[in-house]
């Protein structure tokens, strides 16, 4: 009985012929769009409002906006250390921020956003 023998190299079967992939959009497209304007501020968070008496002792008394106050709550948190060390997201409340997180030893910096505006009016 005689082995066959395999050939040494299999015949190559050609790749089947793709279609072509769309091309993008020429560069000269978008060289042409004009560029963003400036944002403006939403003037509801331009709006200047009156802090509680418990967030006065945070923020001071004068009216502000809400970026502001919120700017002068960070400052307030920065300065104190009052970060938690583990979790950045989380916000350690000392006694003058307790009062205004609702008696919450700890919030979250999305969370506090909140508490803080139920004190603006």
């Amino acid at each position: 009985m005689a082995t066959a023998k395999k050939s040494p190299a299999a015949p190559a079967k050609k790749a089947a012929a793709k279609p072509a992939a769309k091309k993008a959009a020429p560069a000269k497209a978008a060289a042409e769009k004009k560029p963003a304007a400036p944002r403006k501020p939403n003037a509801a968070f331009m709006k200047a409002m009156t802090p509680s008496d418990v967030l006065a002792q945070v923020v001071g008394s004068t009216p502000l906006p809400r970026t502001e106050v919120t700017k002068k709550v960070w400052d307030y948190i920065k300065k104190l250390d009052l970060q938690d060390a583990a979790n950045r997201r989380m916000i350690n409340a000392d006694d003058k921020l307790k009062a205004v997180f609702g008696g919450k030893a700890q919030v979250s910096m999305f969370e506090m956003t909140k508490l803080i505006s139920d004190h603006l009016k």
